[in-house]
């Protein structure tokens, strides 16, 4: 039984190094760079593929949440066990934190560098597109909402098998797309907390919002998705009752 948390609580750290060095390493190293800069495109891209490898990687050890928000967003859908939440939340956070700081050493080896932002999330004079308070909270409200509806649904009964990494990659490149310019995205409290650390005060006084709107978005998909694939399971149930019986 250790041993199973032992795996679960490491696959849960090392997913979400990946996702932070790479999602945040791409807005911090690669975006601007002269030349071939990968631009908004190409660090959701960037962020999108760190979900979707992992996921294969090591999503059948711990599920693959890498993410406090998604963590509690299936813990509120029946599908997270009381027992991982706490585990998996302080693995995440952990793992994010040693993914800042490992990309905070490589990229001050730069003469010259500035660290600006250094991909942490804002509101008001923080955010990319300097949107308030307002726009940013219903912004990682909905799009965190959305990310968690995309994992249930893909990885509820009767979804295609196996293949869950794919949408729900392709739904986090979305999600950066859309948020990129209010929030710079964060619908990850541990990828928001990172990069908070290395970037300054002012990025860590802003850090509530990071947490709080992610986690409620992620908590309400959670409790509506039960009830619709409860019933879902239901009907498939009928439907196979009624098919023997025929």
């Amino acid at each position: 039984m250790q041993n199973d948390m032992a795996r679960r609580v490491a696959a849960e750290f090392f997913g979400t190094f990946w996702l932070t060095f790479g999602g945040c390493g791409a807005a911090v190293l690669a975006a601007t760079f002269p030349a071939v800069g990968i631009g908004l495109l190409g660090v959701a891209l960037a962020f999108g593929l760190t979900v979707l490898t992992m996921a294969y990687a090591v999503g059948h050890i711990s599920g693959g949440h890498f993410n406090p928000a998604v963590t509690v967003g299936l813990w509120s859908a029946g599908r997270c066990a009381n027992k991982h939440v706490l585990p998996y939340i302080v693995a995440q956070v952990i793992g994010a934190i040693l993914a800042a700081g490992v990309l905070w050493l490589i990229a001050s080896g730069k003469p010259g560098w500035v660290p600006g932002g250094f991909a942490a999330n804002g509101y008001g004079d923080l955010s990319p597109g300097k949107y308030g308070l307002g726009s940013c909270i219903i912004m990682e409200l909905v799009m965190t909402f959305f990310f968690l509806f995309v994992i249930i649904g893909t990885t509820s009964k009767g979804a295609a098998s196996g293949f869950a990494g794919i949408p729900i990659g392709l739904a986090l490149t979305l999600i950066h797309l859309v948020s990129i310019p209010v929030t710079n995205t964060s619908v990850n409290p541990a990828r928001s907390t990172g990069p908070a650390l290395f970037a300054g005060t002012e990025y860590i006084g802003q850090l509530w919002l990071f947490w709080i709107a992610p986690i409620a978005g992620a908590a309400v998909a959670g409790a509506l998705s039960r009830w619709m694939y409860e019933s879902e399971a239901l009907v498939e149930t009928i439907v196979v009752e009624e098919h023997r019986t025929a």
